[in-house]
């Protein structure tokens, strides 16, 4: 009973720390404002944006997770952990990787510009589009391929021996449970879309609400905007979080079972080509970035080092500090609680913060501890949609025996629970770590002149028109990202309990 009155507290704790900020916005601003048709504009193209992204990457995802889960060949495990690095890479990055690709010198604008056919431009609603399927098809991917892989083989062999159709019979039913809660996670995530709009918008045609409260902060100072455009972006992402929540199946993120059905339907050649497509489109950005940033990796600026420091502190700590909060709170009350982190824009969140703090510092001083506890607050519902199916089967396995041997409190999560939590508390801490590391948000708005994080960096440098330093930027902050989540990803599975 004490048990469930502190997971209790502890999400309403976590549900205050997002929802009295809002408030805060909202008293400062002087209640709701009038919404002028440029952001109802915005709203529109937001939930437009969102859905067309989802539909994308959850339609692209079904013929490629497919393939993956009916095809064996060499380097398919390293192929499937490394189609996953665009959802943990620095926003900033992948965009600068799709510009390398689509942009006006891209490669696929070389290509185009050879044949003398018409040039594609990466600017615009359709780049924001493009650039959401971009880090949302590994995660699709991910979540589809986990329902295949949770389909028993001898199904498949029944099936076969029947004639039956396996799509009907087998694929069809998982599909139908898997995919809405797949697609409301994505339409989630793309809600909240800040430095993609920022960078390929090209204009007002492609503001989104996260956009349009950066500008109500940063030009206008318009709170009661900034805070009623807020409250809508809470109550959309608030209902589609609800719906992923209850929708998703399986372990969100987790590592598959990785097993390969023994199949006899299909094409080899049309699975062996959308595994190829999907290769090429969420790599070659990777690769750009890698070539362009090479040559001017050993010229950056000194002043790029303390900037990089600052990220990877922020990045270690908020890893550590959502695993903490998370254990605690990986009940469904908790879940729910950890909703309001990705419902809300975490620019108002930010602001919010400071104005709460503003009797008493000021806001240059707190710029980064405040990026620090947004970026816990807004990586929480994902590390517990990782960490709380292990940890709810080994309470129902072990936590009698448990009470049986007189083990409770701390003794029963060092002995018994924690060794088995190894590996799904390794990689949630290294998505945190990689997803604050590359955080591009509340930090643009407050930090001082010269103490700004390594994304914001390379933003100015981008926006200074260096692009060798920004590609050389950019290659360092992707293969920092990249290491901090193998470092607590490896870390979790040395000597993990199986």
């Amino acid at each position: 009973m004490a048990k469930r009155a502190f997971t209790i507290i502890a999400a309403l704790l976590v549900a205050a720390a997002v929802v009295v900020p809002v408030v805060a916005v909202l008293w400062r601003g002087g209640g709701l404002g009038s919404l002028s048709a440029a952001d109802w504009s915005a709203l529109r193209f937001t939930v437009w944006q969102a859905f067309w992204s989802a539909t994308i990457s959850v339609l692209l995802a079904i013929p490629v997770a497919r393939a993956l889960a009916r095809r064996a060949f060499w380097g398919r495990s390293v192929l499937i952990s490394v189609m996953g690095a665009p959802f943990i890479l620095p926003v900033i990055v992948a965009v600068l990787g799709l510009l390398s690709v689509f942009g006006g010198k891209g490669i696929i604008n070389l290509a185009l510009e050879q044949l003398n056919l018409h040039q594609m431009n990466i600017y615009g609603p359709h780049g924001v589009v493009i650039a959401h399927v971009f880090f949302n098809l590994p995660l699709a991917v991910r979540l589809i391929l986990q329902g295949w892989l949770a389909i028993p083989s001898e199904r498949f062999q029944v099936a076969a021996s029947l004639s039956a159709s396996v799509f009907w019979l087998l694929e069809w039913p998982m599909l139908k449970r898997i995919i809405p809660g797949a697609f409301a996670v994505i339409f989630v995530i793309c809600l909240g879309s800040f430095a993609v709009a920022l960078t390929l918008g090209g204009g007002p045609r492609a503001t989104t609400v996260e956009l349009a409260i950066y500008q109500a902060f940063k030009f206008d100072f318009d709170l009661a905007k900034a805070a009623s455009l807020a409250v809508i972006q809470l109550l959309l992402g608030g209902v589609a979080g609800l719906i992923a929540l209850f929708l998703t199946q399986g372990d969100f993120l987790g590592a598959g079972l990785d097993r390969v059905v023994q199949r006899w339907d299909g094409s080899a050649w049309v699975d062996g080509l959308w595994i190829s497509c999907a290769a090429l489109f969420l790599l070659l950005p990777l690769g750009a970035v890698v070539v362009a940033g090479l040559p001017g990796i050993l010229s950056l600026p000194d002043s790029i080092w303390p900037a990089t420091l600052r990220s990877l502190a922020i990045a270690i700590t908020a890893a550590v500090l959502t695993i903490v909060l998370a254990l605690p709170l990986a009940t469904r009350a908790g879940e729910i609680a950890s909703l309001f982190g990705i419902s809300v824009s975490g620019l108002v969140l930010g602001t919010g913060m400071f104005l709460l703090l503003q009797p008493f510092v000021r806001p240059q001083d707190i710029a980064l501890p405040v990026t620090l506890l947004v970026n816990v607050l807004m990586s929480l519902p994902f590390v517990l949609r990782i960490i709380r199916p292990g940890i709810e089967n080994a309470q129902s396995d072990f936590g009698r025996l448990g009470q049986a041997l007189g083990l409770e409190g701390w003794a029963l999560w060092r002995i018994v629970y924690l060794p088995r939590l190894r590996k799904p508390l390794g990689f949630a801490a290294g998505l945190t770590a990689a997803l604050a590391m590359g955080d591009l948000g509340v930090i643009t708005l407050f930090s001082r002149p010269g103490e700004g994080t390594l994304p914001l960096f390379m933003y100015q440098l981008m926006g200074a028109y260096q692009m060798k330093a920004a590609y050389a930027a950019a290659l360092l902050l992707v293969t920092l990202s990249l290491a901090l989540f193998w470092v607590f990803d490896r870390a979790g599975r040395t000597h993990a309990d199986i």
